[in-house]
């Protein structure tokens, strides 16, 4: 077996084994939460040991295990793009595990020796899908990861998470089906399961066309692309926090992977029109999903929206890409993809950060509604600054890692206005609006966000006697932020590898790559005199400008002022009451106000509105059948049952003499049966 599967099937027996360990010791949930903990942190460290050197090199390695199914091959496929994927999973599962070893304190006596079972049963599901290069295999680990997550979704056990826990599960099989489907079509045309006969055999043009479209509903399904997000944000606020980062972080990346694992690696994205209907449902999903959000209180909800967001900006980059394939336009090919992969890495480090964040919020208030927080970065200043440092990575700020990402996928929808058809040229400038407006509303809404959290007065009792988090739960976040600041400033390292991905992607050759790496700290995107972009640069200046006039302010302060002003503000002549502050609906009522019709079709976009409908409707139906079984078949049944049991009873009157009779009956009868 090659090297690096020795390592990864390593890495994931170690997840599976903390898992087992975790339910067996069931009794001893201390212990239970340690060592999933630790097993989740070595098999993330193993997974990074055998990643890092496969994507610095390149190549690709295959391998074949046994299996006991002669129709299906268990190969393994470790290319550019599972590397990647498996490197965000292993980031994420590094960051929850640590932070599980206080958190998960919270759920002991409910389940928390199940907590780590799903989670690294879930964790380890992920790491094989991405190397799995067969159907049905791919098929049974999607679903593997499906159950544990949803088992993590209803951990809570109340009528919201159950709820929530059904909606997901509903849709998510929703989309396996789909998928299936598409998978069966593939298999009647080329008689094999496997993704490589997959890739070399010639499919008609409908049956690719179709076979699209069945995995782009059924892995956005996945993704929480509108309108199938509804169970997103009714699912990703009922997990554990830590389990709400991988999710959220991770597991709908897997919808992204499949989309582009069907549409590019298998199919080959010839079509034009599959590239524009990738972008058009990303735009809208980025910008509804932004839309969204502003209108949350409950913050778990509000970042669950914004995973909509995030998604549709990456779609729009991985929508350009196939584009840039299907009108061969090399250029386009590798600034979409980049932008995708990129913005798929840095959200998985942001929101990961975020939903930790939240959680170490809520870990503190036991509340997810902004409104009863308020002054917690003095009470909590570690958890602030770290919860900070992801505000401005999601609202796509220099020289954080969100800004870069960002930076590459408006390249690509420039560079699709100016060298597409007129269609594209259409479509480029409309992406551009609709992504400019997602920036500008998540910057106010992560203003909204650290604001009512974290600013001000404390708004309740338990904000103000709120203390942070244990240093296990703190130095995850610290250093999720840590790596938002380097994947930004340091981004020029990250490109390279990022590209080379896109040019296996899109089979390009390698003289396209010097047109988008980087030269030296400068990242170029095509002509480097219309579009380039220095991110250490960016970082020293914008380091320069907090620093410079904090040190001006030592230096000639006056000896009187103090540092920090902590009055209470002007109310206009009125004595100030915590009533007066800002809270998260009056923050954004002027946009709901305006952007009204979007809202209402909140409802009507959402698939798992209609579907928590039908499971009424079914529930109520059912409810009116299962008396009409009982009373119409069962209970006469029983009637029955009864009449004999009272004839049956009158044979045993309890008298011997009329069991002597029986006997000699029995006896005559028998003799004349014998003599006959």
């Amino acid at each position: 077996m090659p090297h690096p599967f020795n390592l990864l099937l390593i890495s994931i027996l170690i997840y599976v084994a903390g898992g087992a360990l975790s339910l067996l010791l069931a009794k001893q949930e201390r212990c239970a939460i340690i060592v999933s903990g630790i097993a989740g942190i070595l098999a993330g460290l193993m997974g990074l040991m055998v990643i890092v050197p496969v994507l610095i090199e390149g190549g690709m390695h295959v391998y074949t295990l046994w299996t006991p199914f002669s129709f299906a091959n268990c190969t393994l496929r470790l290319d550019g793009l599972s590397a990647f994927m498996i490197a965000v999973i292993s980031v994420l599962a590094i960051a929850s595990s640590g932070y599980s070893f206080s958190y998960v304190q919270e759920y002991q006596g409910k389940g928390a020796y199940g907590i780590g079972f799903f989670t690294n049963l879930f964790i380890a599901a992920m790491v094989i899908l991405m190397v799995i290069d067969n159907a049905f295999y791919f098929i049974i680990f999607f679903e593997i990861m499906s159950l544990a997550s949803y088992f993590l979704v209803i951990t809570e056990q109340d009528e919201k998470a159950v709820n929530a826990g059904l909606l997901y599960f509903l849709i998510a099989h929703i989309g396996s089906v789909l998928i299936m489907v598409g998978f069966f079509l593939l298999y009647l045309q080329t008689k094999s399961l496997d993704f490589e006969t997959f890739r070399t055999s010639t499919i008609s043009p409908l049956i690719s066309s179709l076979v699209f479209l069945l995995a782009f509903f059924g892995f956005g399904a996945k993704a929480g692309m509108i309108p199938l997000h509804g169970w997103l944000p009714k699912a990703h606020p009922a997990a554990p926090s830590h389990a709400s980062a991988l999710m959220s972080g991770v597991m709908v990346k897997i919808g992204v992977f499949g989309i582009i694992k069907v549409s590019v690696d298998l199919l080959g994205a010839t079509q034009l029109w599959w590239g524009v209907v990738v972008l058009a449902f990303g735009a809208i999903s980025a910008v509804l999903g932004v839309l969204y959000a502003l209108a949350e209180h409950d913050i778990k909800r509000l970042l669950a929206y914004h995973t909509v967001e995030n998604v549709g900006i990456i779609l729009m980059g991985v929508g350009a890409g196939m584009i840039g394939i299907a009108t061969n336009l090399p250029l386009l090919v590798i600034l979409g993809f980049v932008g995708a992969l990129y913005h798929l890495l840095n959200h998985a480090v942001f929101k990961g950060l975020l939903f930790l964040g939240a959680g170490a919020v809520i870990y503190r208030m036991h509340t997810k509604d902004m409104d009863k927080m308020g002054g917690l970065a003095k009470v909590m200043p570690l958890t602030a600054i770290a919860f900070l440092i992801g505000c401005m990575a999601i609202s796509a700020l220099p020289p954080l890692n969100g800004f870069i990402s960002e930076w590459y996928t408006y390249q690509s929808l420039f560079s699709m206005s100016m060298n597409g058809n007129i269609i594209l040229r259409l479509a480029g400038p409309i992406a551009i609006v609709m992504l400019a407006i997602t920036g500008a509303l998540a910057a106010m809404c992560f203003v909204k966000v650290y604001g009512i959290c974290f600013c001000g007065k404390a708004r309740s009792p338990q904000a103000e006697q709120a203390k942070d988090v244990p240093l296990s739960m703190t130095i995850p976040m610290l250093a999720l932020a840590l790596l938002c600041v380097f994947l930004g400033a340091g981004a020029f390292l990250m490109i390279p590898l990022i590209s080379s991905i896109a040019n296996q992607l899109g089979k390009l050759n390698s003289a396209v790559l010097d047109q988008v790496t980087s030269n030296g700290s400068m990242l170029v995107a095509g002509n480097a005199y219309q579009a380039t972009v220095s991110p250490i640069l960016l970082f020293i200046l914008l380091i320069g400008l907090i620093i410079l006039p904090f040190l001006i302010y030592l230096l000639t302060k006056p000896q009187r002022l103090p540092f920090r002003n902590n009055d209470d503000p002007w109310a206009c002549g009125y004595e100030y009451e915590i009533d007066m502050a800002q809270t998260a609906g009056n923050f954004t009522q002027p946009l709901r106000f305006m952007f009204a019709p979007l809202y209402t079709l909140r409802k009507i976009l959402s698939i798992g509105n209609y579907m928590q409908v039908m499971v009424q409707k079914t529930t109520i139906l059912a409810k009116r059948i299962e008396p009409v079984w009982d009373d119409k078949i069962v209970n006469n049944v029983v009637k029955f049952m009864q009449i004999i049991g009272r004839n049956v009873q009158r044979i045993q009157l309890g008298d011997y003499r009329i069991y002597a009779l029986y006997v000699i009956i029995a006896l005559v009868v028998l003799l004349f049966v014998t003599v006959i």
